[in-house]
């Protein structure tokens, strides 16, 4: 049974340590923010009015809901977006983040808040490459420049001033929100690469596969030509000469025959160590988490049975499992060998179909067993084998 090579994961899956570092940056970013404005309101409730603590809090509030929203749309956003003037669903939350912001600043009574809370509105967005960074740059001047208006014109003596260290906190929110979701894709780009270079070996394979095949098969049908050609040639004046060719022809083809046979061997013959291991690669590089126990013999067991059922197993897996974490293993138990490989499933879904099936045939056909069934939210494959097998 030979078994394809399995299709990369969708382009919009992450694996879970990059979703991690997602839910942690944007926990930061969010976390920030309600911080500052939270500290802010107690410094209202103590000298502001009820109507102004009101409007402020519903402006905060408004503020926060709009930064939630931008994120979930950016961490949904592919990375070479280019241009973000071509997705405008995104301008009427940038719209309604600068409104909510400049609200909760004047129910303040500070510029220096309303300014801080529309720069870290446009830090939320992805905008094209070489824009950002300038971007940043600019609004830390606005930001300074509100600062300093607000302290020496607006409110040189109120509960502003009095609360510089908070202004200066909120200050410090929109380089944070920038520098932390260029983080963030440089986290997706390195997971990008991760992904690209499975998909890379996969296709040198292929290449390398191809390119054998072809130059063995290449030579000896251009040999069969030859000598049949010669024999066409020859039938008439010398049919023995042209049977002799003939011969040599069929000969040709036992050749071909059984180089193509031996190079399917060596490309099947992967010690079953090495087998688990770049399966164990591969659903990581999918973004499993992975746990793979070997036995120290396992180079023993038969691999040109289970070999296939490995790699079909795998397949299987990345093709129908849906989940976060998979085990496999290899171990000799009972004079035998016994592999196991179990994955969790997000729903469950029925255990035929021609991949197990195809694992049974060959696996029964050295007089082993194949078991695959549900657990709970996981599916469980396991094969065993007896010892000193041939495939």
């Amino acid at each position: 049974m030979t078994s394809p090579l399995p299709a990369p994961p969708p382009a919009s899956t992450f694996a879970r340590d990059v979703r991690v570092t997602w839910w942690y940056t944007a926990a930061s970013i969010a976390g920030f923010q309600v911080f500052g404005l939270f500290i802010w309101t107690l410094l209202m409730v103590l000298r502001a009015s009820t109507p102004a603590i009101v409007l402020f809090v519903a402006g905060g509030l408004g503020s926060v809901a709009v930064s939630l929203l931008l994120m979930a749309r950016y961490r949904r956003e592919p990375l070479d977006i280019g241009d973000v003037s071509g997705h405008r669903p995104v301008w009427p939350l940038v719209i309604a983040g600068i409104v909510v912001g400049g609200v909760t600043g004047a129910a303040a009574g500070s510029l220096l808040l309303a300014v801080v809370l529309g720069a870290q509105t446009l830090c939320l967005v992805r905008w094209r490459a070489g824009i950002r960074m300038r971007l940043v740059v600019l609004l830390i001047v606005v930001i300074v420049a509100a600062w300093v208006i607000e302290v020496t014109r607006l409110n040189p003596a109120g509960y502003v001033a009095d609360a510089f260290g908070v202004g200066l906190f909120l200050a410090m929110l929109p380089p944070l929100t920038a520098t932390s979701l260029w983080w963030w894709d440089i986290v997706r780009e390195l997971d990008r690469a991760r992904r690209a270079e499975g998909r890379l070996a996969a296709a040198q394979e292929r290449l390398r596969l191809a390119s054998d095949l072809h130059d063995l098969q290449g030579h000896h049908l251009q040999v069969i030509a030859l000598q049949l050609e010669l024999a066409e040639k020859m039938l008439a004046r010398d049919p023995a000469a042209a049977v002799e060719q003939v011969r040599l022809a069929r000969t040709s083809v036992d050749e071909a025959r059984r180089g193509t046979r031996e190079l399917a061997t060596r490309f099947r013959g992967v010690p079953l160590p090495d087998e688990l291991a770049n399966a164990a690669d591969l659903l990581r590089a999918a973004g499993l988490r992975v746990e793979l126990s070997v036995a120290p013999d396992a180079a023993d067991a038969p691999a040109d049975v289970l070999g296939p059922v490995i790699r079909e197993c795998t397949t299987n897996v990345l093709k129908h499992g849906g989940g976060v974490s998979a085990s496999l293993a290899l171990m000799h138990r009972d004079g035998g060998w016994v592999f196991t490989i179990d994955n969790d499933v997000r729903e469950v879904r029925g255990t035929g179909g021609s991949g197990l099936d195809g694992i049974a045939d060959r696996v029964g056909r050295v007089r082993g067993t194949v078991d695959a069934g549900h657990s709970g939210d996981r599916f469980r494959v396991t094969v065993r084998v007896p010892e000193g097998v041939l495939a």
